[in-house]
Parts: C-alpha cells; sequence; structure tokens
C-alpha cells in the first residue's frame, strides 16, 4: 500500500481572493478549504494550494506538498537514503507537517493529516 495519498501545487498568489475563483473553474470545485499558516492566508482548492503573503522562509525551495498516511515514513526513507529533515515532524492546523531535502536536493512538504 502506498503512503502517498495526494500531491498538491503550491502556488503564491498576489491576491487569494481574486485568485479562488480561477481555480475553482480550473479544477470544477466549488469547496475552498481556507487557513492561515504562519502570516499566510492559504486556501486548498483541488490539487492547488494557493498562499497569498511574503514567501521568504516558507516556501523558497519546496516544490510541492505531499499528502501522506504516515510521515514517520518519510523520515525513515529520508534517513536511509541519506536524504535531510529540515523541519519537523510537528503538528500544524488539522495534520503533522515535515520538510526534507531529498538525496537529489528537492525539498518537498509531507503532510500527515489529522483525524
Amino acid at each position: 500500500m502506498s503512503n502517498i495519498i495526494d500531491v498538491v501545487a503550491n502556488v503564491p498568489v498576489p491576491d487569494l481572493e481574486s485568485a479562488i475563483p480561477v481555480y475553482q473553474r480550473l479544477t470544477g470545485s466549488a469547496e475552498v478549504h481556507r487557513f492561515t499558516f504562519r502570516e499566510h492566508a492559504v486556501a486548498r482548492v483541488g490539487a492547488f494550494l494557493l498562499i497569498e503573503g511574503p514567501l521568504e522562509g516558507w516556501l523558497g525551495e519546496q516544490r510541492a506538498t505531499v499528502l501522506v498516511t504516515s510521515v514517520r515514513e518519510i523520515v525513515d526513507v529520508m534517513y536511509e537514503e541519506r536524504g535531510e529533515v529540515l523541519e519537523g515532524p510537528h503538528p500544524v492546523p488539522n495534520a503533522l507537517r515535515l520538510l526534507v531535502r531529498h538525496p537529489d536536493g528537492t525539498v518537498m512538504e509531507y503532510l500527515e493529516p489529522q483525524r
């Protein structure tokens, strides 16, 4: 069984409110999950995570957000494959968050949704 539930593209936007309708049309989804992370207003629309606000120190090199059943499995793989844990795992609203640098240099955020 795969540990990966879903992959979400991170999209920095200058204005969250004007971006949401465009991504709703693209995804065919009226559902919008809004929340705040650090100083950022954030909205998930389908497979897109729209992020408003200064991105320094958060996204940087991060390429995507990957939803998983277990961040512990990701930590184990990074340790075995000589990747690097940059942050976490630690709780954020509704999930455990882990930020890692893969052995090839790619930076990914992994979230384990909490029920």
